[in-house]
């Protein structure tokens, strides 16, 4: 998939790849390291060189990221007297190991700029300040070594730390956030340049979560915001998030990475975020020689408005450049500009590259947007399930190792989400409740994530905490026998933390285990001696490839479902080309396989306030897919549920659409710079809908067709009460069997005229399906 996303990077203005170094994937075991398939980052820059665009290295190690432990190997933990990110020489030692071994790699690939290659920036580190206090002195000496063995490798190219108001000379510090044009202190030197390293597109999601949001306008906005106030470099944080497959998201976060990018998960354009941001960079380049050569002028007219000039006298040529803001969130205003008014909505800004002619205003978008569509696949939903259920462990089978429950993490050490406990506990007929109506409670306290448990071998209950707060308490009734009774839960991790002071310090697991409501009284179970197994069944055969497949027997799925179960089909590969996804609709939580690749955590039975699954699409790449079809799908089931909603599913972009208003200024494609003069490609300047089919499709239908003022968003228009009835005619005419097309707003061709509302300021919709002819 990368060089397509890599191409439509370019093709959206992008000309630098920002992309962190993930120490975990490259080191997973001590001293193997591994550059090879997914994780060739050699590769990697030299596409992304191959399409002419730069490169920033952030080499970390710590990088959060949303990453399980935060790209930091689990083994790190496991060294003597380490403590993370601070002044300590186990830690220092590794991470100057680590580091210089991937600049080393860098440098015999010729990667660096002075080299010839697209580096031009690498970052040490990651937003530190955060968590600097909690180390105090040993905080601060971090720091200055962490700057000064970067300095120490030579590289040639600036370090930047992000997030870190006192970056060691001569390390960058530099910005993140939403705002940085107006929330930056600015660069700690004056000779520092001010460096945006993540405008965050929307929020990363955990399970739980609503969906996230952030608008193209307000993207647009900053970008223009910082550009105009000196800035740089921005680098969007995420443009393109994609998959965590596996188990290598953080703790509680999503499969499904930044789906709100410019480019969604799948590496489609999610317009008219990609396309306006597209629109943005093509305005900030048309003021590129006034950026670079002009003087800087702030004229502050209130406390909302003011136009910023990069203007240059003389020297083979004037060149002006303006940028007029209104930073008003609710009320628009006209602004006077050197004898002409300019209109501005609400909470926006005007980019004149000339100091005359608007070419883009950030508020006002004047191209296209698109809907995204899961349809379901025609040949690839010819399921036939079969099961196998995870056998339930005793404590004969898993003798206590140890008196107290291990700690989970250290248990499983990052090689699986799942540890057993065992023990037993004999009761007398003394000890259980005489009324049938009165039970005992198992209470277990847990440090995190979630667990099962089991008495006897029956499924008592389930419970997990949250990414806010991983501990949690877990109480059911249990229906106890006189005798041994067999106590077996499933502790289970959903990734590793990824932030904050002193990570190797966090814990997880069963931290107490009593039974409360019996005749005599309250046992702890706690130092009750306990039986531990790293891992399901399931996983140790790999049951979820072809070979493992055949260790186990599995049955027809009859019958009804029970809590941890594992599901198996086979499936033709989906017809055309389109990405591909499995909804997930009716599954509770757990993971899913492909052809033996994990795709990653699946979990739609948390639900998010707005009582929906925080995720019920879950990525397959086309590369996890068989050419000829007959492809292995697995899922390990936690939850008593059955898939017999499940489907595979193609996912497009084929709903386009435009919406556009006289107010609009023309489209930024139809201006040009030429000799230091900023030249219009076309006589007639005037507003369009500008339609364009993705992959080469072409206009099947017009759904959609409004010139009036229409309400809605694409995918979801609604007629107004003025509405031009030969709208929809006029737009099939233009459009229809066309890739694209170009609808210019001109009032008098919709309205004959003969305009029923003159009142109205006009908008133009437009709603297309796009596909191949038959």
């Amino acid at each position: 998939m990368w060089p397509d996303i890599l191409e439509k990077a370019r093709h959206g203005g992008i000309n630098l790849i920002q992309t962190y170094v993930f120490w975990n994937a490259h080191e997973a075991e001590k001293g193997k390291l591994v550059w090879e398939d997914r994780y060739d980052i050699v590769k990697f820059i030299k596409l992304v060189h191959e399409k002419g665009m730069y490169v920033t290295l952030r080499v970390g190690p710590f990088i959060q990221a949303e990453w399980n432990h935060g790209g930091l190997p689990y083994w790190l933990r496991e060294v003597p007297d380490i403590i993370f990110r601070s002044n300590n020489e186990p830690f220092k030692k590794h991470m100057k190991e680590y580091v210089s071994t991937v600049i080393d790699k860098m440098s015999k690939e010729k990667l660096f700029a002075p080299q010839g290659g697209p580096i031009i920036l690498a970052q040490i580190e990651n937003e530190y300040n955060h968590i600097q206090l909690a180390y105090e002195a040993d905080g601060d000496n971090y720091v200055q070594w962490a700057a000064k063995m970067a300095i120490s490798l030579n590289v040639g190219v600036p370090w930047v730390m992000c997030k870190q108001k006192d970056a060691p000379d001569p390390v960058i510090n530099a910005c993140n956030g939403r705002h940085c044009g107006d929330t930056f202190t600015g660069p700690n030197k004056p000779y520092k340049p001010a460096i945006w390293t993540e405008n965050w597109t929307a929020q990363y999601r955990v399970f739980g979560d609503p969906p996230s949001q952030r608008s193209a306008e307000d993207i647009a906005f900053s970008v223009a915001r910082f550009f105009s106030k000196n800035g740089s470099l921005v680098n969007y944080y995420m443009y393109h998030g994609g998959t965590n497959f596996g188990r290598t998201s953080s703790a509680f976060t999503t499969t499904r990475y930044y789906d709100e990018a410019p480019l969604d998960e799948f590496g489609l354009q999610r317009d008219p975020k990609w396309s306006h941001l597209r629109d943005a960079h093509k305005a900030v380049n048309l003021c590129k020689k006034a950026l670079l050569s002009g003087e800087p002028t702030t004229q502050k007219l209130s406390q909302f408005h003011e136009i910023i000039t990069f203007e240059k006298h003389g020297g083979g040529g004037n060149v002006c450049a303006a940028f007029i803001t209104n930073n008003h969130t609710k009320t628009p205003k006209t602004i006077q500009f050197r004898g002409t008014n300019y209109y501005l909505p609400p909470r926006s800004i005007s980019v004149l590259p000339d100091c005359k002619t608007v070419v883009f205003n950030t508020q006002n978008i004047a191209s296209q947007h698109n809907s995204r569509n899961f349809e379901k696949s025609k040949t690839a939903n010819n399921f036939k399930w079969e099961v196998f259920h995870e056998p339930i462990p005793t404590a004969a089978e898993l003798p206590a190792k140890q008196k107290l429950p291990a700690e989970l993490y250290s248990l499983l050490k990052d090689t699986t989400d799942y540890g057993w406990y065992t023990t037993s506990v004999e009761l007398g007929p003394e000890d259980l409740p005489k009324k049938n109506d009165v039970s005992p409670v198992l209470r277990i306290l847990s440090l995190g994530h979630s667990l099962l448990a089991f008495v006897n071998g029956q499924f008592i209950g389930s419970n997990h905490g949250s990414h806010e707060e991983k501990g949690f308490e877990f109480q059911k009734p249990v229906s106890f026998k006189v005798g041994v009774n067999q106590i077996a839960i499933l502790g289970c991790l959903v990734g590793l933390p990824d932030s904050g002071a002193y990570m190797e310090h966090r814990y997880a697991g069963p931290k107490t285990i009593t039974i409360l409501g019996l005749n005599s009284g309250k046992i702890d179970l706690t130092i009750n001696g306990w039986g531990t197994q790293i891992g399901l069944k399931g996983e140790k055969l790999s049951i979820f490839t072809e070979e493992g497949s055949k260790k186990v027997e599995w049955k027809d799925l009859k019958g009804p479902p029970s809590t941890l179960s594992w599901y198996k089909t086979n499936f033709d590969t989906p017809e055309g080309r389109e990405p591909v996804a499995i909804g997930m609709d009716g599954m509770g939580k757990g993971m899913v396989w492909i052809n033996g690749q994990s795709i990653g955590r699946h979990w739609l039975s948390y639900l998010s306030p707005l009582g929906k699954p925080t995720q019920s699409e879950y990525h397959i790449p086309r590369s996890f897919l068989k050419p000829r079809g007959n492809n292995l799908l697995v899922i390990l089931e936690e939850e008593a549920v059955i898939p017999d909603k499940v489907a595979i599913l193609n996912v497009n972009r084929d709903t386009v659409c435009s919406i556009i208003t006289e107010n609009h200024p023309p489209n930024i494609k139809e201006f040009s710079s030429k000799k230091k003069e900023l030249k219009p490609t076309s006589a007639n300047l005037i507003p369009e809908a500008i339609i364009k089919c993705p992959n080469k499709k072409t206009i099947l239908a017009v759904e959609f067709a409004s010139f009036g003022d229409p309400t809605g968003f694409c995918g979801g228009f609604i007629m107004g009460k003025c509405h031009a009835p030969a709208t929809k005619k006029i737009v099939e005419q233009q459009c229809l069997g066309k890739e694209g097309c170009a609808v210019p707003m001109t009032k008098a061709s919709f309205t004959g005229g003969n305009d029923g509302c003159p009142d109205v300021m006009k908008t133009l919709a437009i709603q297309v399906k796009c596909g191949y002819k038959n």
